[in-house]
């Protein structure tokens, strides 16, 4: 049974992966590759290089190819962890996750994309070009991790409370689930130093570039919990409700 979840998971994230692999390739980098232009001072040099860069054009085709290979490369290795985790977590969490059917899936996605990246983001957010860091590389990924793990317990907190009052009403419901998130947001936002700074990068663009970065890795995990519930639809499983029902029916 676990074996057959891990399968459907590592499938359910390559196709994520790829997805957001597409993303990177012909959205991310791009966009990247402009912001580290308005980094470096914007086009002041160009004119004086336009006969290099004509010389140079096959190359940087060539170059291009090869980046958009790795960025579609790379997001279907990190769509294929994120669903081979996501799959075993699934398998044993899955009784104690709110909501019907694949409605379990994408609840688990939220608290896996609120403990993996939201809270991180709280106090590190995206980094863009140009940005000045405020600590060491090693400060902080163990503040990301840190705080990874204090998403962890606020989403299982989230569930918990809608699971507690949901049976009210589902608005109560939701209000309890967001309690835990907003209170989290709020003491980051009074208590948590700034790590990152923009420099000199224009504050839409900043802010441009943070949002596609969250909407891409949410897009990712609801990907994922959509093509697993699929799978999982498709391969004849039944909930772990109705199994243990079933269990206890007929031991």
């Amino acid at each position: 049974m676990l074996v057959d979840y891990l399968e459907r998971g590592v499938l359910a994230g390559s196709i994520a992966g790829l997805a957001y692999g597409a993303y990177v390739a012909l959205v991310a980098n791009p966009l990247i590759g402009y912001m580290e232009t308005v980094a470096e001072g914007g086009h002041h040099g160009s004119h004086a290089h336009a006969a290099g860069e004509h010389a140079h054009t096959g190359g940087h085709v060539v170059s291009e190819a090869t980046t958009a290979a790795v960025s579609v490369g790379g997001g279907v290795l990190w769509g294929i962890l994120l669903g081979g985790v996501f799959a075993l977590a699934f398998y044993f969490l899955e009784p104690a996750l709110p909501g019907r059917g694949n409605a379990k899936a994408y609840v688990l996605a939220g608290a896996g994309f609120f403990s993996v990246s939201v809270a991180p983001w709280l106090v590190l957010p995206p980094t863009t070009p140009g940005a000045e860091q405020a600590y060491t590389p090693t400060l902080r990924i163990a503040i990301y991790v840190g705080m990874m793990a204090v998403g962890a317990v606020v989403a299982a907190a989230s569930v918990r409370g809608y699971a507690r009052v949901a049976p009210r009403g589902r608005t109560l419901g939701v209000v309890a689930a967001a309690v835990p998130a907003v209170a989290l947001a709020a003491v980051t936002a009074l208590g948590a130093p700034t790590i990152v700074t923009a420099g000199a990068m224009p504050t839409a663009l900043v802010a441009a570039f943070r949002g596609l970065t969250v909407l891409s890795q949410a897009a990712l995990w609801a990907l994922v919990a959509g093509c697993f519930g699929w799978l999982q639809t498709r391969s004849g499983v039944r909930p772990a409700t109705e199994r243990r029902e079933e269990l206890l029916i007929n031991p």
